[in-house]
């Protein structure tokens, strides 16, 4: 079960991550992940209206809802980060290196104590080597000598990925080791939502944002994002409740790949073997964790 929702939240982050890069492009990176958010949790109100999941966990004390709140905190300074390295970076560079955060959960996972048998650490590790060399692009040749210098951008771009790549990874194990088994899947992932959009709207102002209304077709484009990340996380947290962090956050890494065939299937860009070799590793390193 824990494949099946890792591989389930992959799917639908790359979707939510190939719809975010025209959304933040047209409409900024804080605005676009504010109304993402805001989605995000309509979608789950009715889930939260009928399960009565709500009612059962308010007993629970302040230390479940305040590791939440911090998991939220979490997300939506990594989110941030996230979108704005779509904004202004070269996908090539900030794609592998936002989604090189399973490196850091599973070594918190180790170091708190999760152990997995050998042979699925072999295909987390094939896996991972997949979603890197899936995600990169390498370049044939070099920039004409009267190309513009994008070494900025560049610079800029990976600097926001690093921040997006730690903050999840982080934000990961504490969901799997301290929120997930208090609260469940489908609940944190509703009060991430909250919390992160509240803390959008309070930040706006001191940090000379503007979350701006969207005009025009590009409100389903914020729905898409809203609606397939909520269901990437409900996915990913359900997947840490039945199994192994480590693995699930691994196989949901995958997004980075999906994002990259995504671009290929509808925007026709050229895959490189590289790229190739490391979708086959993927789907070689998915067997080996099934083992």
């Amino acid at each position: 079960m824990e494949i099946f929702l890792g591989i389930t939240a992959a799917l639908c982050w790359g979707v939510a991550d190939f719809s975010a890069r025209f959304a933040s492009r047209r409409l900024g990176a804080y605005s676009t992940l504010a109304w993402m958010q805001l989605f995000g949790f309509i979608a789950l109100l009715p889930y939260m209206a009928r399960s009565g999941s709500l009612s059962r966990a308010l007993p629970l004390g302040w230390h479940a809802w305040g590791f939440a709140v911090l998991a939220g905190l979490l997300n939506v300074v990594s989110s941030l980060a996230l979108y704005r390295s779509f904004e202004i970076g070269v996908m090539s560079i900030v794609g592998p290196v936002s989604s090189a955060y399973p490196a850091l959960t599973v070594t918190l996972a180790f170091l708190s104590g999760e152990r997995i048998a050998p042979l699925r650490v072999a295909g987390l590790a094939v896996t991972f080597a997949g979603v890197l060399l899936a995600a990169i692009s390498f370049p044939k040749s070099s920039p004409s000598p009267g190309a513009p210098d994008s070494r900025l951008d560049w610079a800029r771009g990976a600097g926001w990925a690093v921040v997006a790549a730690v903050g999840f990874g982080v934000m990961f194990w504490w969901l799997g080791f301290h929120v997930v088994p208090s609260l469940g899947g489908a609940l944190s992932v509703w009060v991430i939502r909250l919390t992160s959009l509240s803390a959008l709207m309070l930040v706006a102002v001191p940090a000379r944002q503007r979350v701006r209304i969207p005009r025009g077709n590009i409100w389903w484009l914020l729905a898409a994002v809203g609606v397939t990340d909520t269901a990437a996380f409900v996915a990913n947290n359900a997947g840490m409740a039945f199994g192994h962090v480590s693995v699930v956050s691994v196989l949901s890494s995958l997004y980075g790949a999906i994002t990259v065939l995504l671009s290929w299937i509808f925007l026709r860009e050229r895959l490189g073997k590289s790229q190739w070799l490391g979708i086959f590793l993927i789907f070689a390193g998915i067997v080996f964790v099934s083992l």
